[in-house]
């Protein structure tokens, strides 16, 4: 599973660390005298401080590639020198020789865990990892084999950016490796990249930002232009973690900070869960029975259930997602400006079926409350969300929606990021996607903060959650000038799920014998996980087009 750390800042040295030879080492991080030995079995990491060291090609492919299965490719591509810059070709000769390396990135086909899949390993010890013309080749023709043959392409990036001795046909690479992983894209093959320290310039700028997945070794320096040069351009002193990898889940930049002993592990869940869905692996063969619920339960008024809604109790989003669902891996960010804590999702499996899982997600302390903002998604929660939808419409994955918000977060931060925006794409966007989608309202289904997520072929609710235009104290203050008459606002508004479903906003609503709460969440995720079979089973075969033209077709009707 993917492990999040919480966004601590580390401070940015001058020197990054390099294992030398030698029974002993020093530090750069905290100083102190290592014994080399410990340091190679703690996955080349200070066994004191956790500073990691820089990996050579051949250590990094040894740590995540199955033993023997790596097969170098496209080596003695020849070296051009454009600026006919002094001594830059017996440079390069020279570093060949000394590392034993043909070039700054080294690129052909592995298996990780069995898996099939295109690795390109950058180097810093070969001017520091430049992208000059031999390294934009060699990525582009690992990259085109890499669609011929549909395999998944893993960058571990490592570089100072564009090699300058090269001029403009080093900025020609950044293009010509963007414009591949287009083509590698639009071909619904997946693309991972791993941060590593540092990656700056011309390669962040390029092939390094554009993973379907991004992920980064932890404290690892990422950024366009580099401390230094942002320091000596604005004469700003930055503050302590900038550009670090913490900074960037923070940021909304990246997926997430993987840890190197789990990195392997890591990245061959990823791509088995990245297999193009198909039926028969799906394990979706026959309909499920549901069981009819014969339990009499005493009838509970609009209001009631408002508040039952509302519980602090109630389960959350990722209370389902983890009872319903195995090994859910949660991405983070919007690849824009931040990550929202309103809003969790990722890839997960169901019956070994991969799904899109995203929910809205509120805490039970104060302080968690805080972290989840009570479930007030911001602009960057919404925009998250579309980019997972997004990323499940590229793979063939079903998408399950949980919404429990009571509305879109209205602040002065949120109107200032595009909050109307944010949601108008979502519904824009959802619209044509090609692929089935179920939104199930678990709480609250607080107004356009709920529909941005529930634009679906069907949408469900718990019997006890809500969904409403605004809550009932809005409604009773905006039209009776009373916010204590909220309880006969929310029996006039229809709120509720059995009134929903009459009037055909909803399709289905899942029965609770007894209001949702952890005492009954198993029983209750197990009725749930049979409706969602169900769904995926009576959806999975459709054509793209058919899913979207009924989904057109269900607002359409309304």
């Amino acid at each position: 599973m993917l492990k999040f750390k919480k966004p601590t800042y580390i401070s940015v040295s001058r020197k990054e660390p390099e294992l030398p030879e030698g029974l002993w080492m020093k530090c750069d991080g905290c100083g102190q005298m290592l014994f080399k030995e410990d340091v190679v079995n703690n996955h080349y990491s200070c066994y004191k401080c956790g500073k990691y060291f820089r990996l050579t090609t051949k250590r990094r492919i040894r740590l995540v590639a199955d033993k023997g299965t790596f097969e170098p490719w496209d080596e003695g591509i020849e070296n051009s020198n454009p600026l006919d810059y002094p001594d830059y070709p017996e440079k390069v000769e020279s570093l060949k020789e000394r590392f034993k390396l043909d070039e700054a990135v080294t690129t052909g086909k592995c298996r990780i865990h069995g898996e099939e899949t295109v690795l390109c390993v950058c180097d810093t010890r070969f001017l520091m990892g430049s992208m000059g013309y031999v390294v934009g080749e060699k990525i582009t023709r690992a990259v085109e084999k890499a669609t011929e043959q549909k395999l998944p392409v893993i960058i571990f990036t490592c570089s100072g950016g564009a090699r300058m001795q090269e001029g403009m046909v080093s900025l020609m690479q950044m293009a010509k490796t963007s414009a591949v992983l287009k083509k590698h894209s639009d071909a619904g093959l997946l693309y991972i990249t791993v941060l590593t320290d540092p990656t700056t310039g011309g390669v962040t700028a390029s092939f390094a930002m554009l993973g379907d997945i991004i992920l980064a070794e932890p404290g690892a320096l990422v950024g366009f232009a580099g401390p230094r040069v942002i320091e000596q351009t604005i004469g700003q002193k930055l503050p302590e973690g900038f550009q670090r990898s913490e900074f960037l889940v923070e940021h909304g930049l990246i997926d997430g900070i993987i840890e190197r002993q789990d990195m392997k592990d890591t990245l061959g869940k990823l791509l088995q869960m990245h297999h193009k869905v198909d039926r028969e692996d799906a394990l979706i063969m026959t309909k499920l029975a549901i069981p009819k619920q014969t339990s009499k339960k005493e009838e509970m008024s609009a209001w009631e259930r408002v508040q039952t809604a509302r519980s602090s109790e109630r389960p959350t989003a990722l209370d389902f997602i983890n009872e319903i669902f195995a090994d859910f891996e949660e991405f983070h960010g919007d690849r824009h400006y931040g990550d929202d804590g309103a809003t969790v999702g990722g890839i997960a499996y169901l019956d070994g079926c991969p799904v899109t899982v995203i929910g809205q997600q509120k805490g039970r302390t104060t302080k968690d409350n805080i972290k989840r903002n009570f479930g007030m998604p911001s602009p960057e929660g919404y925009r998250k969300a579309l980019r997972l939808m997004k990323q499940a419409e590229k793979f063939g994955r079903p998408i399950i929606n949980f919404i429990d918000t009571p509305g879109a977060f209205p602040g002065m931060e949120a109107e200032e990021h595009g909050q109307g925006e944010a949601i108008a794409r979502n519904l824009f966007e959802m619209s044509t996607l090609q692929v089935p989608v179920l939104s199930i309202v678990i709480g609250e289904g607080g107004s356009g903060g709920a529909l941005a997520l529930a634009v679906a072929n069907e949408v469900w609710m718990l019997e006890n959650a809500t969904y409403t235009i605004l809550s009932p104290e809005g409604f009773a203050s905006i039209l009776w000038k009373d916010s204590s008459k909220a309880p006969e606002a929310a029996a006039l508004m229809k709120v509720t799920a059995n009134e929903l479903k009459k009037m055909g906003i909803i399709e289905k609503v899942i029965p609770e014998s007894t209001p949702a709460a952890g005492d009954n969440l198993m029983m209750l995720c197990k009725l749930m996980r049979k409706n969602i079979r169900n769904f995926i089973n009576d959806n999975l075969d459709k054509p793209g087009e058919q899913l979207a033209q009924e989904r057109y077709m269900r607002f359409r009707n309304m």
